[in-house]
Order: structure tokens, then sequence, then C-alpha cells
């Protein structure tokens, strides 16, 4: 691979700019032919290979993804002034698909050590969770929360609440001449003063829903909350209801039964309506959950096969290099497991806008081919229907960093779902069933489909990004893998894995994943902590059945 600019596939008519390119610059292509760029091209930007007219198209990854909308010059730099989305038609399956799985001889006879529950899922965390039915909730989940998180000891160091103290104090002694002068001191590790040793923690998923909403935006909650329940990393939850919301009581039961028929795990139940007063309420509920963790404690990690891993495949913030360094990469991770017999997880249903047909053709099941088509067709009219089509999901931040139009996105976030078969596609808040690659229709928005691929059961979410973001989840172990090595460097708080050595041609796409998938052996065992998790990122929004893209 060049180390300047690279064609991802032989049909491609544009090159992508490695490193900053200028106009003037002659370079050699395909074939020893010279090519002399008429723009400034910047890193993670395309530039084409011949002359295009209007209504042109752009092919990257092998698959169309734009039109030109005026005259680009040979080794012109492309931009929303002269390209537009396009996107490949889809209908049902075209061909036949084979496939030929990685060798995975190096991975066979590993473990992880987890959580292993009565129903024969394996966690990779022992959590703990405090869910409110409703919001009219929240306050008393917040209130256990402030009971619980210092007293079981899992607090942590308050940095920014010890410099707003030293502040205060420059203030008092000098007004504000001295504020500039506060240094702010990092806090230290913390230290490991949890009550409960083999409980990673209790979980509070607070949100807005629950009533007031759509029917249809209820029972989608309480299908959500039953897969969080229902989760490999969640030792059991504590239920707050009203009593009179929408998401009822009897729904929420209905929805855990179906996922555990023997109702294996423990679940409190509380109605504060019928409770009475508040104190009634929360000393109850804190009561129940305490004698629960001394029971929930008593489970230790232990090994298990990786075929008990589900792994959620994610992008966002996402750059012109995602496509070709942290998405393939991650790609072939989920390859490899898929072949060991784990399960996978590819969400973000606008980012697969343009590469339909090939998903199609890879699902094993002409009536996951089907699903697929009509979810894809239901989300894309929804979206047009309120003037907010899939083609204005880049974000501004993508399009400064080369991500000109949704299909160029979408052709580089499919990568993430390597070249498995696609064994299931699944509908939003729907638990995963089969092993192997499984397609679920989330938003692109970060949290809203983090939280839904956590509902369906993902321990583990690797989150690929080129920009940088702090996202995480309450209950999965959220990994951050970053697309380039400048964004190891500067952010590395958020950090947990670079893939820049595939831009620098250090490494090869597929001993990155190998060695992705050690790194998610290391934190599936409580050995290595995911970045997001030490920060505390626990993000929960379920996704209304209004637009959200």
């Amino acid at each position: 691979m060049s180390n300047r600019f690279l064609k991802i596939h032989p049909a491609d008519n544009v090159y992508v700019a490695l490193t900053d390119l200028k106009a003037g610059e002659t370079l050699t292509v395909d074939g020893g032919k010279p090519l002399t760029l008429v723009d400034d091209v910047p890193a993670k930007h395309k530039f084409t290979e011949a002359p295009l007219q209007p209504d042109d198209e752009v092919l990257m990854y092998g698959t169309l993804v734009g039109k030109a909308v005026q005259p680009i010059r040979q080794g012109g730099v492309i931009g929303t002034h002269n390209l537009k989305h396009k996107a490949a038609p889809y209908a049902g399956r075209t061909k036949a698909y084979s496939w030929a799985p990685p060798d995975v001889s190096a991975f066979k006879d590993k473990t992880f050590m987890g959580y292993h529950r009565a129903d024969g899922q394996v966690g990779t965390a022992n959590y703990w969770l405090i869910v409110p039915l409703v919001f009219c909730e929240n306050r008393n989940v917040e209130v256990i929360t402030e009971a619980f998180t210092t007293e079981l000891g899992f607090g942590k160091p308050e940095a920014y609440k010890d410099y707003v103290h030293e502040l205060v104090q420059a203030y008092r002694n000098g007004g504000t001449t001295r504020l500039e002068t506060v240094p702010f001191l990092p806090a230290g590790a913390a230290a490991d003063n949890r009550l409960f040793k083999n409980i990673d923690g209790v979980k509070f998923l607070t949100h807005q829903g629950g009533c007031g909403g759509t029917r249809q935006d209820s029972q989608t909650l309480c299908k959500l909350l039953a897969g969080y329940i229902h989760h490999p990393n969640v030792a059991g939850a504590t239920v707050l209801s009203l009593g009179c919301q929408n998401a009822e009581i009897t729904t929420l039961q209905e929805r855990l039964k179906e996922l555990d028929p023997k109702g294996s795990k423990p679940v409190f139940i509380l109605d504060q309506q019928q409770s009475g007063t508040e104190q009634e309420l929360l000393t109850q509920a804190i009561r129940q959950t305490f004698a629960a963790l001394v029971q929930a404690n008593n489970i230790e990690r232990k090994p298990a096969p990786l075929s008990k891993l589900v792994v959620g495949l994610k992008c966002g913030g996402s750059d012109g290099f995602s496509g070709i360094s942290a998405n393939p990469a991650i790609g072939h991770t989920s390859d490899l497991l898929v072949t060991l017999g784990g399960s996978t997880i590819l969400s973000e249903f606008p980012e697969l806008c343009g590469v339909e047909q090939e998903l199609i053709n890879r699902c094993e099941e002409d009536a996951a081919g089907e699903l697929f088509i009509k979810l894809m067709r239901t989300y894309s009219n929804a979206a047009e229907a309120v003037g907010s089509g899939f083609d204005m999901n880049p974000s501004p931040g993508n399009i400064k960093d080369g991500l000109i139009t949704d299909a160029i996105k979408s052709a580089g976030a499919a990568k993430k779902g390597g070249t498995a078969p696609v064994a299931d596609v699944l509908q939003y808040a729907e638990y995963i069933k089969k092993p192997g690659l499984n397609l679920l229709c989330t938003p692109g928005n970060d949290v809203e489909s983090t939280t839904g691929t956590t509902g369906s059961g993902a321990q583990i979410i690797l989150f690929t990004t080129g920009l940088g973001t702090p996202t995480g989840n309450p209950v999965s172990q959220v990994v951050k893998l970053s697309t380039n090595t400048k964004l190891a460097d500067r952010m590395p708080d958020i950090i947990d894995f670079n893939t820049g050595s595939i831009i620098s041609g250090e490494k090869t796409i597929d001993q990155v994943g190998e060695e992705i998938l050690d790194f998610i052996i290391e934190v599936a065992s409580g050995r290595v902590t995911a970045k997001s998790v030490a920060l505390g990122q626990d993000d929960f929004i379920p996704w209304k059945r209004g637009v959200s893209l």
C-alpha cells in the first residue's frame, strides 16, 4: 500500500489521500501512469483518476457512492461543491454467496474469564441494574444512586469538584485576578474500596420515556429494558414503576418471560402508587437490592469459550480513514469470531445505504433479506417524509474529514461487518437469537445505536472513530478504536486501541484484526478496563419512533 495515497478497489475512479497532497504534484498511479493534482487534497479526502462530467458516477470500495454535479478535472478533489449522494438500487437476492472463513487456529483453544449465568449466557462484567419504567421515577433512581455509590465503594475521585473548590478559595483570597494561576490536578487512580469484590457496579438507566408518547414507544421501551435485564453482564435488576404509565409492569414481565421462561434472574419490581410514601418505596428498594447484591457477589469469573462472546460493531465521529483502517480491521475480527462460533451485531441502518444489495445477497435465509429490505425502505421513507433522507446523514465533521456523501460513509461503515454471511436481521430491541453476523436496525446516532446494540445482547462494543467521541454504555464495555495515530496521540484518555498502523503500512488489516480479538479477550476477562468504563461514560438513550439519523 502506498503511504501517500490509495485506490481501495480496482473498480474505483478516485484515490484516497493518506497524507496532505499539494496541487501541482505529479503522482505515479496504476501501472506507472503519471497523474498531476490540480487541487490541494487534504489527508482523508479523494481525488479523481480521470475527468468527470455532470452526472458521471463516482465509485469507491467498488460501489456507487455519488455523481458529479459539475465538471471535475483529472486530479481534482471531490467535495460537496461538485459531488452529490447517489446509491445503487437494491431488490431481492441477485446471486449466491460463498464465503471462505479465516484461519482461526491461533484462537481455537483460547478462552475468556466470564460470569456464567443460569440460562447459559456468559457475562464479561457483573452489574446490578436500577431501572425506572417511566421518567417520573428518575428522581427516585437518582436518590438510590447517591445512597449506593459511595457506601458500596463505587465512587470515583472528584478532581473537578476539587478544582472548583480551589477556584473558590482563590476568588475569596484575591478576586478574579488569581483564577488563571489555579492549577488543575488530575485525580489519581481510585482505590478499590468495593464492598462486593465480584460486583463491577450498580448501574442506573434513567430515561425520558414510558408515558406521554406513543404506545409503540412505551412497548419498545419495555422490550429494550427486558433485553438489558436479560443481558449476560447483568446479575439482576430493581425496577421502579409509578403505576399509571403506558410502559406497564405486565408488559415488561411478558417481555422478560419471552427471553427467560424460567425466570432465572432476580428482578424486583416496586410500584410507587401501591407502596404509598416515597420513603417506603425507597427503603424497600434499597433493602431488597442490597440483599441481592450479597448473593450476586458469590458469582466468580470462570473460563468460557469465545463462542459465548457477542460483540457489537459501531462507528462514530468517522473520518476518511474509517473505511480503510479501523472498520475493515474490526470486520476481520468479526469474521474470526463468527468462525469460532461467536456472534457479532452490525447496527446503524442509515449507514448501510448503497451496500444493501451486497448484504441481501449475504443473508443465509431469504426471509432475513426480505426483512432487511422492508426495514431499510420503511426507515428511509420515514426520513424523507420529514425532509431528512439518508443523504443528509453525514455530519459536518464527517464531511470536513472526507466523508462527502452518505454512500461514501456507508460503504466504509459496512466494512465493520467483515465478509461473513448474515445469519439474521433484527428489529430494534430484538434480542439476538442466532450465532454469526446479525444486522440490527438502529439509528446512526451514537448513543441510540449503542443503547440498542446492548439491548440486543452485546457484551462488548467495538466502536471505531476518526475524530474522537467519549460514548459509552452502562452495561456493555464500549472499546474505542482510532482510525489514525494522530487521534490516538491527541485523545489518549478515550482511545483504547490504535489502528493507524494500517494507514502507515506497518501492519495489515488481518494482523490488526487478530490483535483486536486478543484485546477483546483481555477486556472480557476483566484484565483490561475500557476507557469509557473508567470514565464512567454510562450513556443510555432509547430510540423513539420519530426519525433519528
